[in-house]
């Protein structure tokens, strides 16, 4: 048992060993440096206010720090019934959220960063009307979970690349 278990140690030592030099994108507790500084401006609806509690949540943002840049958003729903019932009414729903994003840097106004990502979710169409305010308030919230991942994704890619340019 012991020389088991010393065969396991030394293979995951060697494995770890492989390891060095490695920096993974989000290396810093939860964020990539420059996402916490990110003041997000979002339009002023229910769908805006979620993507902005997301995002601030994903860069980590703290309030009592000066914000260097602005992500400013703007929001496009677009819902399609799919399938119908005898009765000529939609089964399902396909909801598509469009975001455009811009990311300036707050104390010159340059443009660092542009983008436009489209996400989709479906959800039930149900006969009761609760259950299908609920159902709807659910594939937004879905739609911008994605969406927010996607964005905060493609603005760490882009701090971590300008970083490895300011080292190398």
């Amino acid at each position: 048992m012991n020389r088991l278990t010393g065969l396991i140690l030394g293979a995951m030592a060697i494995l770890l060993s492989a390891c060095a030099g490695f920096t993974p994108l989000y290396a810093e507790p939860g964020v990539v440096a420059g996402l916490e500084r990110i003041t997000v401006e979002v339009p002023n609806n229910r769908t805006g206010f979620l993507l902005r509690e997301q995002l601030e949540d994903a860069f980590g943002r703290d309030p009592g720090q000066e914000s260097t840049y602005r992500l400013t958003t703007r929001l496009a729903e677009q819902r399609v019934p799919l399938g119908r019932r005898a009765d000529d009414t939609a089964t399902r729903y396909e909801l598509t959220l469009t975001v455009s994003y811009v990311l300036t840097e707050i104390r010159t106004n340059r443009l660092v960063h542009q983008d436009v990502i489209t996400v989709s979710t479906t959800y039930a169409a149900a006969a009761q009307p609760y259950a299908g305010v609920v159902a709807g308030q659910d594939g937004s919230e879905r739609a911008v979970a994605q969406a927010s991942d996607m964005i905060r994704t493609d603005l760490a890619r882009l701090f971590a690349e300008q970083a490895g340019a300011a080292a190398g």
